[in-house]
């Protein structure tokens, strides 16, 4: 058991080391950088932010399909049931469920997280990346915390509006879209799930889908 008298020295050092680290600064590394902002970072490869964002999702493995307008979209989607000859296609967003009923896709059916069995699922996002080819989801989008990681397939719809140059006008639109109440999850997803977790050996699909789709609708 500790004397009275140690009790008071150690205090007395932990008191020392507080108001120091209180007063302590330390030089910002490189402070000509604090002021810039992510477009002045990066070189301008001229490109168009369409561009740009296909290329890089195309490199990180995910297959991008531009759309001129909704019925491009529809027939997209249709050749690419027919084609992979899938049993069940799902989608979680109301809105395009309804698209895809209104113009007879019936195939499409409501997303339901513990059909097991389903080939792929449809999601909208909430922005498309063009700098890293990056889609960002969130918990408010319907089965948002499921829709794009449970299925074998994911394809994701989204619209010129919803393209950004950078991750941090993609969070700026996040906050600007719920203010205060933001998303208990905001998820920034980068290509096919894959690891190298296993012998350093590159597998695509151990935590996510195999295949990511992006319907880029010019509307």
């Amino acid at each position: 058991m500790s004397s009275p008298q140690s009790s008071k020295a150690r205090e007395h050092i932990l008191r020392k080391l507080r108001t120091g680290l209180e007063r302590a600064t330390l030089p910002m590394p490189f402070p000509e950088v604090a002021h810039l902002q992510p477009q002045d970072a990066f070189a301008d490869s001229g490109a168009s932010m369409e561009e740009t964002f296909a290329t890089e999702f195309i490199k990180l493995g995910g297959k991008f399909v531009f759309c001129d307008n909704e019925q491009d979209l529809l027939d997209g989607i249709h050749s690419l049931y027919d084609r992979e000859d899938w049993q069940q296609l799902l989608c979680a967003d109301a809105r395009l469920l309804r698209l895809f009923h209104n113009n007879k896709m019936d195939f499409v059916q409501p997303a339901d997280p513990r059909a097991s069995g389903a080939d792929a699922c449809i999601t909208d996002c909430e922005f498309l990346v063009a700098r890293t080819g990056s889609v960002i989801l969130t918990s408010r989008q319907p089965l948002g915390r499921v829709a794009s990681i449970y299925f074998p397939v994911h394809i994701i719809v989204a619209y010129t509006g919803q393209l950004v140059p950078d991750i941090l006008e993609g969070l700026d639109g996040i906050k600007e879209r719920y203010g205060d109440n933001l998303p208990s999850m905001i998820n920034l997803n980068t290509g096919p799930s894959r690891t190298a977790d296993i012998e350093k050996t590159l597998v695509v699909g151990v935590h996510g889908p195999k295949e990511v789709y992006c319907f880029f609708v010019n509307k």
